[in-house]
């Protein structure tokens, strides 16, 4: 995008020009030389639009199954989603981190290496306080994790990061595992300070308490796959076409689906004193004679009609004719 001068540059642009101090020429040729974009090598951008748009769509599928779960655990309102997603070095992400905090360490198996979930201690706090039957309420004053703190935090983490495996299940079948739980973010150099990380922030509010979970992940874990994080390949892969074998799966199941069938051999309206009144041996006369064909209902759609008759001394009906889709009931 062009740049907008004002107007008072305006002006003094053409007074410029109108006392020679500048030449259409040498507007021109500013014009067409090439334009430099400065690039810093300390901070390569490894991660494309693409991926960081698909890095987004993932996370916003885990992100709904969190909330889920997260709510049903903790029997409160819990609300988490994906406010952005950052390319960072690891070193800009490890500065940023509060002391103490929740860090999981967690083995990104079949991929080569790890990634870092990080909980902000407002959050795990409320979290615990809602497992040992509290308010949720976050402790005012600053302090570090005891052993039973950790050791609740690390199931609830155990339980969050398999939620991992459904997003990245189209391009790559993932296990993730937590390898170790740590609170100072010195105990957590993985990787190299300058290695280029994705950062996906994740805004989540446990009743009252808000605060943010972050989820850093490695160019250099997902290099592999790299290639198989852009949208097009994504939406590709979820609607991808249905094989023989799956049509043969359905054939099958519907094969030995279970349907009622029942066969109506009339109906009759009776008053509410007449109903009161019956007695055995009364005769209720239907709407049909021993001539009329009778309906045949599977579930509950009319789609058969039958002659009533005797098989091996078994009450049974020959089909006579059948209805097809669009037409009405009694034609």
């Amino acid at each position: 995008m062009s740049e907008v001068l004002s107007q008072s540059e305006i002006d003094a642009l053409l007074s410029a020009l109108s006392s020679g101090e500048i030449s259409v020429h040498e507007i021109k040729e500013e014009k067409d030389e090439r334009k430099i974009r400065e690039y810093n090598f300390k901070l390569p951008n490894k991660f494309a639009k693409d991926h960081t748009r698909t890095l987004q769509i993932m996370h916003e599928n885990f992100a709904r199954l969190l909330q889920t779960y997260l709510s049903g655990y903790l029997r409160t309102l819990v609300q988490v989603e994906v406010i952005s997603v950052d390319q960072l070095t690891y070193n800009e992400f490890s500065n940023s981190m509060p002391n103490p905090s929740i860090l999981g360490i967690i083995d990104f198996a079949p991929l080569s290496g790890s990634i870092i979930l990080e909980i902000m201690p407002n959050i795990v706090f409320a979290m615990i306080e809602r497992v040992l039957g509290g308010t949720g309420q976050p402790f005012e004053r600053a302090r570090g994790f005891t052993e039973i703190e950790i050791t609740l935090i690390e199931k609830v983490m155990g339980q969050i990061i398999s939620f991992l495996r459904d997003p990245w299940k189209n391009g790559i079948e993932i296990k993730p595992k937590l390898k170790r739980i740590e609170t100072n973010p010195q105990f957590t150099q993985i990787m190299s300070p300058n290695e280029t990380v994705a950062l996906i922030t994740l805004n989540t509010k446990v009743g009252n308490v808000e605060g943010m979970i972050h989820i850093c992940i490695p160019h250099l874990v997902i290099e592999p796959i790299i290639p198989k994080l852009s949208t097009k390949y994504w939406f590709s892969s979820i609607s991808k076409e249905i094989t023989s074998n799956d049509l043969k799966t359905i054939e099958n199941r519907i094969h030995t689906t279970l349907l009622p069938v029942k066969v109506e051999l009339g109906n009759a309206e009776v008053t509410v004193r007449d109903f009161l009144e019956l007695q055995i041996g009364d005769v209720v006369p239907l709407n049909t004679s021993v001539s009329d064909n009778l309906n045949v209902f599977i579930g509950n759609r009319l789609k058969f009609t039958c002659k009533p008759g005797l098989k091996k001394n078994k009450v049974a009906v020959k089909i006579v004719s059948s209805y097809k889709k669009g037409d009405e009931f009694g034609e």
